[in-house]
Parts: C-alpha cells; sequence; structure tokens
C-alpha cells in the first residue's frame, strides 16, 4: 500500500507531509497485521517500531502488581502507537479486532522528527488530542450514569468512523462495534448485565439499531450525543 492510497492518510502522523518527506517514510516504514485477541507488545517489552493504526482496533491495558488488569484506551484508525525517545513500551496492547498497522523504525523516526517539522508539528497536534480524550473519559467514568457511558464509547466510536469519511454526511452512521460487552464492561467500569441493558434500552428508544451484536446503526447523531450528555458541537450539556 502506497501513502496516497492509505484510508488514514489525512489523520495520521503523516497527515502534513509533503511527497518529500512520505518518500522518507516510505523508506522507513513497514505493515504488521494482527488478529483478534494477539498481543501487538506487552508493558515493558524493548521498542523499535513506533506505528499508526490502519484498521481495526486496539486496547491498551496496564496490570497491578496483584494481577488485576484494567483496559486504559483504545486505539482506533489513524491513533499512534509508541512513543519517540522511549525504548519500553508503556502499555499491553491487544489487537481487539484484526488489526493492521503502518509501522516505522524507531530510531530513523526519531531522527526525521528532529528533521521535518511537518512531523513534529502533527505528533505534538496528536499528543494533545490524546491528552484530551483521556481528561474526557475520566468524566466519563467519574460521572456519568451508565446509559451516557454506553452512550459516549458509541458516540466516540461512529464519530471517528465520520471523519475518516466512512459515513456521508447527513447519512445514518453504521459501525462494527470493535469490543465485546464484556470489554466493554472492563472498559466503562460496568458489569456485563448493564451494558446488555442499557444497549437494549438504547436499541428500544430508537437511539440505536442493532444488527446481532456488534453490528450498530446510528440514525441522528445529535441523539446519541444528547444520550452521552453531550451536545451537537462536542461541548458538555449545561
Amino acid at each position: 500500500m502506497t501513502c496516497s492510497d492509505c484510508p488514514i492518510r489525512h489523520r495520521a502522523v503523516c497527515a502534513k507531509c509533503d511527497s518529500s518527506e512520505l518518500e522518507l517514510l516510505e523508506d522507513i516504514k513497514y505493515y504488521r497485521s494482527f488478529t483478534a485477541g494477539q498481543t501487538v507488545m506487552w508493558a515493558g517489552d524493548h521498542m523499535d517500531f513506533v506505528a499508526s493504526v490502519v484498521s481495526g482496533v486496539a486496547t491498551l491495558t496496564q496490570t497491578m502488581e496483584d494481577g488485576r488488569t484494567q483496559m486504559v484506551g483504545l486505539l482506533l484508525p489513524s491513533d499512534f502507537v509508541g512513543r519517540p525517545g522511549r525504548g519500553a513500551a508503556a502499555y499491553t496492547v491487544t489487537a481487539a479486532s484484526d488489526l493492521k498497522m503502518c509501522c516505522f523504525r524507531r530510531k530513523p523516526f526519531e531522527q526525521m522528527i528532529n528533521t521535518t517539522p511537518h512531523i513534529a508539528h502533527r505528533l505534538l497536534e496528536m499528543t494533545l488530542d490524546e491528552l484530551d480524550a483521556a481528561r474526557e473519559w475520566m468524566l466519563v467514568l467519574g460521572r456519568k450514569t451508565a446509559r451516557e457511558k454506553i452512550a459516549s464509547l458509541l458516540s466516540i466510536i461512529a464519530r471517528r468512523d465520520a471523519m475518516l469519511g466512512e459515513t456521508p454526511p447527513g447519512k445514518a452512521l453504521k459501525l462494527e462495534l470493535p469490543l465485546t460487552r464484556e470489554a466493554m464492561a472492563d472498559y466503562l467500569g460496568l458489569t456485563l448485565e448493564t451494558v446488555s441493558r442499557q444497549i437494549s434500552a438504547l436499541k428500544r428508544d430508537g437511539v440505536i439499531v442493532l444488527t446481532g451484536k456488534r453490528i450498530v446503526t446510528v440514525p441522528d447523531m445529535d441523539r446519541l450525543l444528547q444520550e452521552a450528555g453531550d451536545d451537537s458541537d462536542g461541548g458538555m450539556l449545561s
């Protein structure tokens, strides 16, 4: 796959690169694929690459000394994996669905950051976006009701699909849930029964249309955002 054919081209770390910079990235990139459930890296592993998620979803987890594990984040298409300047992985990364990643050899990529302002600037933007997302998720976990938590997670996935251009503007959003209900419960701090009950309630109230267990259609994104406690521009409702 060439950069010009990449589905995340205008959202990934290379979004601002010109043709000459893309050629430099071509020399240090390679693709890796993982099946659902496969570990991409363990926390503490030496990392000889950084990467962008091209397709699929991965989870970030952290394990405590007593063995308890907490899911602390999701990696969606165009998200960046790894930290330049750090040789070890901070979290365990696991493919939640079949996953494809565009990987860059870490040392040459770190050198490009120093010589290619477009990459450095885009990486800073993505880091700040990640910080905003983490703060938003603190609100989701700490203050929102179970129904709002489910709606928030669905809206995050749906908005990412829309940003990647997978759904025409004004059309109902159709997405495949990247997580099992068990994983959603773990991520949201809910029980499996509560997750199932709230998804059924959102379906019954017409907020979502559910096909099987994993295919979700959102007829009205504004309605879903309201259920999540957000307004249509992404700010919090007063």
